[in-house]
């Protein structure tokens, strides 16, 4: 963790933190997450009585931010995200997640691909290769996948999947100016990136931890 913020600090990000109790706005709606989605559903979200929820990503840090300032924004947002997956060998219910968004006139896909790469050599060692595959996300567009190659001595090199990331969908904007009540992050004139990716995952790559569970089980 405090490599990867040391990272992104140096290259101008400042830090953000928001509730960890939030509002479907902030944690779906906003981000231009369907009704239907399956993220959304009492099986995969801690929901109280009340209609909040205990929020699953920190991306619901980027839309308080956006909400409260003007563009330029370039934060990360590291903190604690709930989810109701069963717990195994790569999965918690409560797990550690860095997001990070910068929104500017001209932000583009090449500012995405030559923060990340840079990043993510800062954690592994500068001759890291990474690898950005296309996927999709309901709140960027065009959004990928990252890969890393782990290279263990004794083994064959491997992919493995460490983070998430694409150019902020219009939609999103349109949503947090509507709750701003006015036209700050015109999708006609800025753009911007945003990225996540969960830093138990990145230890585990690091320091070859076979099982997830062994982060928390207190046992030395």
């Amino acid at each position: 963790k405090d490599r990867a913020i040391r990272a992104l600090r140096q290259m101008g990000f400042s830090l953000a933190v928001g509730p960890e109790i939030e509002t479907e706005f902030h944690c779906f709606d906003a981000l231009n997450t369907p009704e239907d989605h399956p993220a959304r559903n009492d099986t995969d979200t801690f929901y109280f009585d009340s209609g909040k929820l205990l929020r699953t990503h920190t991306s619901s840090v980027q839309v308080r931010t956006m909400e409260s300032a003007t563009p330029p924004i370039r934060i990360i947002a590291p903190g604690s995200a709930y989810r109701r997956d069963e717990i195994d060998a790569t999965h918690l219910s409560v797990f550690n997640q860095l997001e990070g968004l910068y929104v500017d006139e001209g932000v583009t896909v090449g500012h995405l691909k030559g923060t990340l790469e840079r990043c993510l050599a800062a954690i592994f060692g500068k001759d890291t290769e990474v690898r950005f595959r296309p996927h999709f996300f309901p709140f960027t567009e065009p959004s990928f996948e990252i890969d890393i190659k782990l290279c263990v001595k004794g083994k064959q090199p491997k992919w493995i999947e460490v983070a998430g990331c694409g150019m902020v969908d219009p939609a999103v904007f349109d949503a947090v100016n509507q709750s701003r009540g006015d036209r700050a992050f015109d999708p006609d004139k800025v753009t911007g990136f945003a990225f996540g990716m969960g830093l138990d995952r990145l230890a585990m790559i690091q320091w070859s931890i076979r099982d997830i569970r062994l982060l928390i089980d207190n046992d030395i």
